[in-house]
């Protein structure tokens, strides 16, 4: 049995986000699906989800995330966010994920973790309603952090976990290395966007100077990101802004 110790990680995060609440469940299908079926009935309130095991974890583009109790750290943080503009937040929350784990975590764009060139971590961001003064949408930001060893059928690049930094680290642990930071990036990317983010980004960047490999097969220099989180990359055509939602990017030679 996982010794959570999730009334100290409300205690601290509970001053941050007034009315927040800590799950734990031995078992679900998706903590992001979860949440966004409550958001869906009205269930709005700030939260944040764990589950010891998903048995329909998702990744972005639907991939599948699986995970066993004890050997990765799942959870969804769901709150009303109502930032002027969207665009960065997935680099946003890398950004303060990165930092509270260790120093060689680094941020593949658009929403990766990754540690010696394995992927270490996902995000995965949805949000529900239209988004409003009086009614705010709610944002689900999904983390999906190893921690064990993991197995690497079926993948082109084996995973990383995060006792290969932190021999000693097990979930519990690693939650309260990031419960706290994550609820503060958020508060700080509503304040003041992704802005307040770039610099610390940069410090971080996976793909700086990379040669990478858009999905459409057009192949570039990657050049950090602009000022709303597109990635620059500079191709044979020009420079060329990427968002999230027209590619996957991957550096040459490797699996995305």
């Amino acid at each position: 049995m996982i010794r959570w110790q999730a009334e100290a990680v409300w205690e601290a995060m509970s001053p941050v986000l007034p009315g927040f609440t800590v799950e734990v469940l031995p078992e679900i299908d998706s903590t992001n699906t979860e949440l966004m079926r409550r958001a869906r009935t009205g269930q709005t309130e700030p939260v944040l989800l764990l589950a010891e095991r998903q048995t329909a974890g998702r990744g972005r583009l639907g991939r599948p995330w699986a995970s066993d109790v004890g050997a990765s750290l799942t959870l969804s943080l769901g709150l009303p966010l109502a930032p002027t503009d969207w665009s960065g937040l997935s680099l946003a929350v890398g950004v303060a994920l990165a930092e509270s784990l260790h120093p060689d975590v680094r941020i593949k764009w658009p929403n990766d973790l990754w540690l010696h060139e394995r992927k270490l971590a996902g995000i995965l961001i949805e949000t529900a309603g239209t988004g409003t003064v009086a009614a705010p949408r709610f944002v689900v930001v999904g983390v999906g952090i190893n921690i064990t060893a993991r197995p690497a059928q079926g993948l082109s690049t084996p995973p990383a976990w995060l006792q290969e930094l932190l021999p000693d680290v097990d979930a519990p642990q690693a939650l309260a290395q990031v419960a706290l930071p994550l609820v503060q990036a958020m508060r700080a990317f509503e304040a003041n966007g992704f802005s307040a983010f770039h610099d610390r980004f940069k410090a971080r960047d996976a793909l700086a100077g990379r040669i990478v490999v858009l999905s459409d097969g057009v192949q570039g220099q990657a050049l950090g990101v602009g000022s709303d989180g597109a990635l620059l990359v500079h191709t044979a055509s020009g420079m060329k802004q990427v968002t999230s939602s027209e590619v996957s990017v991957r550096p040459l030679g490797m699996g995305a």
